[in-house]
């Protein structure tokens, strides 16, 4: 199966940064009990505290955009963020590729 892959990159405040991950909690609520969704993950800058990824995985482009977008989960998931999509640098759908595979580490999740 070829899925999408969405980055959506932000730069948050540290005095808003708490509030932002809460906010997320919340509208993962959301990607969590939508079809179209395959996975998610928010990921904090280490070397930049004020950056933030959000990688969400699709089924498709037209999965998110006609499905999600348009369905029943993205107002409360819209509601959630909308205070922080003035700090969106990037939002991209990206393929994903063949170019895949487990390293040697051992995961500490």
């Amino acid at each position: 199966m070829t899925t999408t892959v969405e980055y959506i990159r932000y730069r948050i405040a540290p005095g808003d940064q708490q509030e932002f991950e809460a906010a997320y909690a919340r509208a993962a609520e959301s990607l969590a009990a939508s079809p179209e969704c395959i996975d998610y993950e928010l990921a904090h800058g280490e070397e930049e505290a004020e950056r933030y990824v959000l990688r969400i995985r699709w089924t498709s482009v037209t999965d998110h955009m006609e499905g999600f977008r348009k369905g029943e989960q993205f107002p409360a998931f819209f509601s959630a963020i909308r205070p922080y999509v003035g700090n969106i640098e990037e939002m991209k759908h990206y393929r994903v590729t063949d170019v895949v595979g487990p390293g040697k580490a051992v995961s500490r999740s």
